[in-house]
């Protein structure tokens, strides 16, 4: 019966996990990272380090949760959903500066060879794990969307699932399955923009467009929030 249990909680789990990458909060952060973007192999990419850094917070919280048996409390979950809101409300402002600032590429990065100097497109802040290269930005972002979400997945394999390896297999295929959605969500995304990309008064209303969602959503997020602690 364990055996049957992990089997069907796990294939149920990835599912569960890509229909959470297309939570609002969700595409409302990555929307402010892909717009930008020169082609959908790197919005997906974006999409897979969010989904990443997304996982390993999941993760660890979820499992220290799950080990002691205990709820996250009241107070620390509501502290990760501020913490979301404040952060879908940076990153949008953040997009509506490089839509009033920046050009189509988004920022430059100026240095020099010899005598000449010039600026092209910089590459975004990046770590490196092992052999592989994730961008910092977007890690960062799905971490922080994985602490918050963490209490109520630990709450939820506490009460549905009696083992610890089905608890375990549950929450790292749903952390795979919102990693696989998020690709598959940046790069549909980032395909259609790369080609509007040339068109500079266009990438820069659209950036102006979604930087205002995400404040928008950041606001409504953490307004019942912050009221709950006044």
């Amino acid at each position: 019966m364990p055996v049957l249990e992990l089997i069907t909680s796990s294939g149920f789990a990835s599912l569960v996990g890509m229909r959470h990458a297309l939570e609002p909060d969700h595409i409302a952060a990555v929307s402010t990272l892909v717009g930008r973007e020169n082609g959908g192999f790197r919005a997906a990419w974006l999409g897979v380090c969010w989904g990443v850094g997304h996982t390993l917070s999941l993760l660890i919280a979820g499992l220290a949760l799950v080990l002691v048996r205990r709820e996250m409390p009241a107070s620390l979950a509501d502290t990760f959903e501020i913490a979301v809101a404040a952060m879908l409300i940076g990153l949008g402002m953040r997009s509506v500066l490089q839509a009033a600032w920046l050009g189509s590429k988004g920022p430059a990065r100026i240095h020099r060879h010899r005598w000449i100097v010039h600026q092209h497109p910089g590459m975004p802040a990046h770590v490196h794990i092992g052999k592989w290269t994730f961008a910092r930005r977007p890690l960062l972002i799905g971490a922080i969307h994985g602490l918050a979400g963490s209490g109520a997945l630990a709450a939820l394999v506490l009460t549905t699932l009696s083992s610890t390896a089905a608890r375990l297999a549950y929450m790292m295929l749903f952390g795979l399955g919102s990693t696989a959605g998020m690709a598959a969500l940046s790069g549909l995304l980032g395909w259609p923009l790369a080609r509007l990309g040339a068109h500079e008064n266009v990438t820069r209303g659209i950036s102006f467009v979604v930087g205002c969602m995400s404040m928008v959503m950041g606001m409504l997020w953490g307004y019942p929030l912050v009221v709950r602690w006044l």
